[in-house]
């Protein structure tokens, strides 16, 4: 195990590219050195960094970045209909979705692209497309910190919401995640019917519908409006889907004929974000789509994605993000909330 580096840039580990450091740096790639880095280390704030693809650095952080490496893809057990996959926090999310396609096992076919680490998709609860992680959940393995043991959380552990689980609130910087094991579908049951999947399959030209090919079109969509962050820093969504009431729907359409909105199963409605910010806007201009300040700015593509066009500090992109968030609320009346972790 390497020993505790000390104030490490963090701009390679965040995929704004802010440049910030931590006062403290440390790397493992199992439970073992996990322990050995705590145990060494002295009693400061600890953050775990997985792909850092969800979060927002504001100022340099005084504490431990422990820096989650955890590898692998195991099959550990299968059956008439599903297999388990038990796979390393430090697994790069693209990658063990096109593993998964490689192998022709279904589920995590429409959530292609999405940037990060398998570590961070359950404390997301990650979702794209009609599709979310726990969907394909069966558990994981997390170390806590302060105990420094393990614990196995099963489905109803975690309490998956919208972009949310028990790690977020209740169990919020306590544990580390290992190992996520999914459950992934020897028959596939395919979802196409969100957003813009079925459009692209047809551009596409696909005659027989398969995992590979939503994948694909999944990828292209992506790609068409969503920019990389090895060229341009983002979070990629930064706001989440507000719900509304059915009454306050009614309002907004007949305010707004064009607004955007899915039903939930509770009875509510699912807003879309990005349609909220492109139709509001700064001072006297229409829509926060394309706007930019010094190199803080909205991707001209994207509304509900802000960026870094180089030299932003996480405290404009912060500033901006409440300037959007305030501008939403008066005028729709709605108000969003921060999928990105601001630090």
């Amino acid at each position: 195990m390497e020993s505790l580096s000390t104030d490490i840039s963090l701009a390679p580990f965040n995929s704004f590219g802010i440049k910030v450091k931590t006062r403290w740096y440390g790397k493992f790639c199992d439970a073992g050195e996990l322990t050995q880095i705590i145990n060494s280390s002295p009693r400061v704030p600890k953050l775990v960094l997985g792909g850092g693809s969800n979060l927002l650095f504001t100022k340099d952080f005084e504490g431990l970045v422990l820096k989650n490496e955890i590898m692998g893809i195991q099959k550990t057990s299968e059956d008439e209909n599903f297999v388990y996959l038990k796979v390393g926090a430090g697994e790069n999310w693209h990658r063990f979705v096109m593993y998964c396609i490689e192998n022709n096992y279904a589920g995590v076919e429409n959530l292609s692209l999405i940037p990060g680490c398998v570590g961070a998709s359950p404390m997301q609860n990650i979702g794209a497309y009609g599709v979310e992680l726990k969907d394909v959940f069966h558990e994981l393995t997390a170390f806590h910190i302060e105990e420094k043991s393990n614990y196995t959380f099963r489905l109803k552990d975690c309490q998956f919401g919208y972009r949310d689980s028990v790690f977020k609130g209740k169990y919020r910087n306590q544990f580390v995640i290992l190992h996520v094991t999914f459950r992934l579908n020897k028959k596939p049951v395919f979802h196409t019917g969100y957003g813009a999947i079925e459009q692209e399959l047809a551009k596409m030209d696909v005659k027989e519908l398969s995992i590979r090919a939503i994948s694909n079109a999944v990828i292209n969509i992506r790609t068409s409006k969503l920019p990389d962050p090895l060229e341009i820093g983002n979070a990629g969504s930064f706001y989440k889907n507000p719900s509304v009431s059915k009454e306050k729907f009614q309002q907004l359409k007949t305010d707004f004929p064009d607004a955007v909105g899915y039903d939930n199963a509770d009875g509510s409605v699912k807003l879309a974000a990005g349609w909220l910010i492109e139709h509001s806007g700064p001072d006297n201009e229409t829509s926060w789509k394309g706007y930019r300040l010094g190199d803080a700015g909205v991707h001209p593509l994207q509304a509900l994605v802000l960026v870094n066009y180089g030299n932003a500090t996480g405290q404009e992109v912060y500033d901006l993000s409440e300037r959007i968030l305030q501008s939403v609320h008066n005028k729709f009346g709605v108000t969003l909330e921060r999928e990105v972790n601001i630090i």
